[in-house]
Formats: C-alpha cells, sequence, structure tokens
C-alpha cells in the first residue's frame, strides 16, 4: 500500500507539465496536433467543470485559512431606578471572538492544500478522459471515412463488372440471368456506398459538435507498429503517470487530515473579548475582559470517530482504485500489443483476397469463370478488407490510448 501511496504521490507533478519521457514524443501525423487538440480538450464539458471545481477549491482552501470565526460586537443599554436615588442610565459594550488553538489553523491551512492539489488530480483526470473521447471521435471518424472509400470502389468495381457482362451478353458468351446479378450487385454496392456515407457524415458531425474549434482535416490512418518496451515497462509507465491513482491518494490524505483536525476539535476553542459598562449614573466605569470555553460532549467524540472510519474508507477506495487500474492496464497494455499482430495478419488476409479477385475477373473478361465466382470472390476481398481496416483503426486506437495514460500524447501545460 505505502508503494502505492508513494507512486500516486509522486504522479500529482503530472497534470502541471510534461513529463520527460513525454516531452520528446511528437504527436503522429494522422493526429490533431498538440496545441489544436490541447484547445479542444480545454473546452469539453468535463474539462470545465473540473476546472471550475479546482476554482472553487482556492476559494475553499482560503476560507480554511482564515478560519470560521469573525468577530462579535455587542452592546446593552439599560435604566436602572433605584428607590430614593432617581433612575440611572446605563450601557454596556463588548467585543469577541473565538481562537483556534491545538494546531488548528495549521491543520485547516494543510487540509485547504489538500483539496487543491485533490482538484488538480481529478482536472488531470477528467482532460485524460476528455483526450480519450478526442481520440476515440477523431479514429471513428477517419475509419469511417475510409470505408467509405472502399465501398466507393467497390461500386466502381462493380460498375465495370456490369460493363463487362453487358459486352460478353452482346457478344453472345453471357446470358441475362448473369446480366440481372450484375445489376443487382451494383445496386447492393451503390446501397453499401450510401450507408458509409451517412456513417462517416454522423461520425463528422459527432465530432464537429463536441470539439468545434477543432479542425477537421482527413488524413489517412497509418500502419501500425510495434511497441516500443515491454509490458511491464508500459505498464508501470500508465500506472505512475494515472491520475485517478493520484487523486485517490490525495483522498486518503485528505481523510486523514479531517481525522487530526477532528481529533483536534475534541479540544474546545475558547472565546475571549474585551468589555466596557458604565453604571450607577456614570459614576462607574468598568474595563475587563471575557473568556467562555464550550464543554466537548458526545458530538465532538462521535466526530472524531466518524472521520477516523473515513480514514479507512479513503483507503479502500485508494485499494479498489489500484486493482481496477491495474486490472485495466494490463488489458489495456495486451490489446495495444495485440492489436497489431491482428491486423498484420488480417492485411495479409485482404490482400491475398483483393490478388484472387483481381485474377476472377480476368478470368471472368476471359469467359474462364462465372459471374456468381466473380461475385463471391469480391464479397470474401470486400469483408477481408473490411476486416483489415477496422483492425488498423482498432490498432492505433489501443496504442494511442496507452500513450494518452502513460502522459506522452496531448499532455496540458494548464495547471
Amino acid at each position: 500500500m505505502k508503494h502505492w501511496i508513494a507512486a500516486a504521490g509522486m504522479a500529482l507533478a503530472l497534470p502541471l507539465s510534461w513529463s520527460t519521457h513525454a516531452a520528446g514524443v511528437a504527436t503522429p501525423p494522422d493526429l490533431p496536433a498538440t496545441e489544436q487538440a490541447r484547445a479542444a480538450i480545454e473546452q469539453d464539458p468535463l474539462v470545465v467543470q473540473a476546472l471550475r471545481s479546482l476554482e472553487a477549491s482556492g476559494h475553499s482552501a482560503a476560507m480554511l485559512e482564515a478560519g470560521p470565526y469573525e468577530w462579535t460586537v455587542g452592546g446593552t443599554a439599560q435604566r436602572r431606578r433605584i428607590d430614593g436615588a432617581g433612575n440611572s442610565n446605563e450601557w454596556s459594550v463588548q467585543i469577541e471572538r473565538p481562537i483556534r488553538i491545538a494546531g488548528k489553523a495549521g491543520l485547516d491551512r494543510r487540509l485547504g492544500q489538500t483539496g487543491l492539489d485533490l482538484a488538480r488530480a481529478q482536472l488531470a483526470a477528467a482532460r485524460t478522459e476528455a483526450a480519450r473521447n478526442l481520440l476515440d471521435a477523431w479514429i471513428d471518424w477517419l475509419a469511417a471515412r475510409q470505408v467509405r472509400v472502399v465501398m466507393d470502389d467497390q461500386v466502381r468495381a462493380a460498375e465495370e463488372n456490369l460493363r463487362t457482362v453487358n459486352l460478353r451478353q452482346k457478344a453472345g458468351d453471357a446470358s441475362r440471368l448473369e446480366q440481372n446479378v450484375a445489376q443487382g450487385d451494383l445496386a447492393q454496392a451503390r446501397q453499401q456506398a450510401a450507408l458509409a456515407i451517412t456513417t462517416e457524415s454522423k461520425a463528422l458531425a459527432a465530432l464537429k459538435i463536441r470539439y468545434p474549434s477543432l479542425p477537421a482535416e482527413p488524413r489517412p490512418l497509418p500502419e501500425p507498429t510495434p511497441l516500443i518496451g515491454s509490458e511491464v515497462q508500459w505498464r508501470e509507465r500508465v500506472l505512475d503517470a494515472h491520475p485517478l491513482l493520484a487523486a485517490a491518494t490525495q483522498g486518503v490524505r485528505k481523510a486523514e487530515l479531517a481525522a487530526d483536525r477532528a481529533r483536534a476539535d475534541r479540544t474546545p476553542d475558547p472565546t475571549v473579548g474585551v468589555f466596557t459598562s458604565s453604571e450607577a449614573s456614570r459614576t462607574e466605569r468598568v474595563v475587563g475582559i471575557s473568556l467562555s470555553i464550550p464543554l466537548g460532549g458526545t458530538y465532538r467524540e462521535q466526530a472524531s470517530l466518524e472521520a477516523l472510519k473515513q480514514i479507512e474508507v479513503a483507503r479502500a477506495a485508494l485499494e479498489r482504485q489500484r486493482r481496477e487500474l491495474e486490472l485495466a492496464v494490463s488489458g489495456q497494455v495486451q490489446e495495444a500489443l495485440g492489436s497489431v499482430e491482428r491486423w498484420r495478419l488480417a492485411e495479409q488476409s485482404a490482400a491475398v483476397q483483393r490478388e484472387t479477385s483481381r485474377l476472377t475477373q480476368k478470368a471472368y473478361a476471359a469467359g474462364e469463370a462465372d459471374v456468381q465466382a466473380l461475385l463471391l470472390v469480391r464479397r470474401q476481398a470486400l469483408e477481408a478488407t473490411s476486416a483489415a481496416q477496422a483492425a488498423r483503426a482498432e490498432a492505433l486506437r489501443a496504442q494511442y490510448r496507452l500513450q494518452i495514460d502513460a502522459g506522452q500524447l496531448w499532455r496540458s501545460e494548464m495547471p
């Protein structure tokens, strides 16, 4: 447990600047430039909410440093009737204020600073989540655009195939049935292309609505490359940089300070003041000091015990967060490592299917294959190409997510 608390505590500085390792990592060319992505991330409602929470925490820290006590001014006026001596106009004025003792002022300052550190960690977590959302929206759009390009190619291939069937039918080498099959294939290809256009438009609209300031510049998805570094290195890198663990650690620290504050509060704060009064027809002037001390009871005792239990709650939350992150990061690293190999195999299969489709097209044009065989091969090639493109997008997505969580991509330099 101490190891994880120390590691997460070191990670608190990361939301404020780039890590040493991340400083030298360039943004991949298929993704938005760093400054453009940062600007879009800062406008994400999740980040704006966390930023306002940080600002509120600053005011809360100032409140804790100042303390909850204020000066109280009081006064009285009275008329005293004395038998045989007439009336006496009298008054009194006092000013008093409670005073924090038993180190409470220092504890309040530390509580305020811990609240700020917690808000900073939560802001970093919000930026990480917003960066992941931006990445997903961007990859979804580029992947949909690639699917649309493939479907456009399929339409052109179907049109070419129909022209070939028409030529063969005129020459007496193709039947009316083959022409109908080719026409149906073209209609299906156009329907799939229309669906791909709609999907691309929806992905682009979602990107523009959520990130209106981000330029939507289409770029081809590159070939994924193997990760540099071992699984253990990546897992440690992500865990050391992840702001969720830092936030949970600050939650423990805040609970500990709150328990110390509740324990100190079992010693009641005294209220001290000064007063002056005029009595006996202004023949007597009284000046003095006042002191009052509340007597602690069951409430303060139970508040202290409750605060101690909250430490256990926060520690359990930290342990839960640690285990969940370990599990998620382990799966994330495995996904990033395995997705490249899956893409490579899918790309090999697609290349073979595309070559088979090309040869079958030539064979059909030469009258050496029937149209059903051609359409079957083309359909298999389309499915293999689509699978390869999906595998490419998912491999890049997995790698970029890992870089975001490790603080290597789009890390904000703002507080």
